[in-house]
C-alpha cells in the first residue's frame, strides 16, 4: 500500500487519505493555516488530521452571541463525531416515566374530544329529562328546571377543563421535545451536506490530477516514439 506524509505533522498515512489544499474550504483551510502557517494549497494533509479541524470549524460555526455552544448543537456535534443517527421519532416514547395521572388525563381529553362523547352525552341528556318529564310526570328525582342535572353538568365541566389543560400541556411538551429533535436533524443533515461537497470536490480534485498525470504520461511516451521514429527516418535515409 502506497503512503505519503502530511506536509502538517510529518507522519506517514494511507495514500486514500491524502487531501490537497486547495480542494480544502476556506474557512477550514485558514484554521489549519492558523494553526500551520507554512500549510499551503499545494500541499497534502491526512483526512484524519482534517477531521480535527472540521469539529474545530463545526463548533465556531454553531457557537451564538454569547460564544458558547448550545445543548442542542453540542449533542449535534457529538452525533456527527460519532456519526450516530438522530431519530426523529419520539412516539416511542418511554412508558414507564409516564404516571397514572398522565396516562388518564391522556384518555379523558381523548374521549371528551370525540364524536363518541358528544353523542353518548346527548342521549345522556335526553334520557335524564324525558325519565323525569313524561315518564315521572315531572316529579322524579330532578323534576323541572333539572337542578340535580345543572349541578352534575357544572361538576363535569370543572373536573374536564383542568384535565384537558393537563392534556394540552403534556401535548405541549411533546411539540417542544419534536421541534427539538426537528432542529438537531436537521442542522446534522445540513452538516453532513457541506461535508458530503467537500468530498465531492476533493474527488474532483484528484481525478483531476490523475487525468493530468495520465496525459504527461501520454505526452512523453509519443514523444519517445516520435523520437524513435525521426531515428529510424535517419537510419534509413543514410542507407
Amino acid at each position: 500500500m502506497d503512503n505519503f506524509i502530511s506536509d502538517i505533522s510529518g507522519q506517514q498515512f494511507p495514500s486514500e487519505q491524502r487531501i490537497l489544499g486547495a480542494s480544502i474550504r476556506q474557512p477550514i483551510f485558514k484554521l489549519i493555516k492558523k494553526e500551520y502557517p507554512s500549510f499551503s494549497k499545494d500541499k497534502y494533509i491526512a483526512a484524519s488530521e482534517l477531521t480535527r479541524f472540521k469539529e474545530t470549524y463545526i463548533s465556531e460555526f454553531l457557537k451564538d452571541e454569547s460564544g458558547q455552544l448550545s445543548q442542542l448543537d453540542q449533542q449535534v456535534i457529538n452525533s456527527f463525531k460519532e456519526n450516530k443517527v438522530i431519530s426523529a421519532s419520539l412516539d416511542g416514547d418511554n412508558k414507564e416515566s409516564v404516571s397514572v395521572g398522565d396516562r388518564v388525563a391522556d384518555k379523558v381529553a381523548e374521549f371528551g374530544g370525540s364524536w363518541t362523547f358528544i353523542i353518548s352525552f346527548i342521549l345522556f341528556l335526553i334520557v335524564w329529562i324525558a325519565a323525569n318529564i313524561f315518564w315521572l310526570n315531572n316529579k322524579g328525582f330532578d323534576p323541572y328546571p333539572f337542578i340535580l342535572l345543572n349541578l352534575i353538568l357544572s361538576c363535569v365541566a370543572a373536573l374536564q377543563a383542568p384535565v384537558i389543560m393537563m392534556s394540552q400541556n403534556r401535548q405541549e411538551d411533546k411539540d417542544r421535545e419534536r421541534a427539538r429533535n426537528d432542529y438537531m436533524v436537521n442542522l446534522k443533515a445540513e452538516l453532513e451536506i457541506r461535508e458530503l461537497h467537500e468530498k465531492i470536490d476533493h474527488l474532483i480534485i484528484r481525478k483531476e490530477q490523475e487525468l493530468v498525470e495520465v496525459q504527461r504520461d501520454q505526452v512523453e511516451k509519443l514523444s519517445f516514439l516520435l523520437k524513435k521514429m525521426e531515428k529510424i527516418e535517419e537510419a534509413f535515409k543514410n542507407k
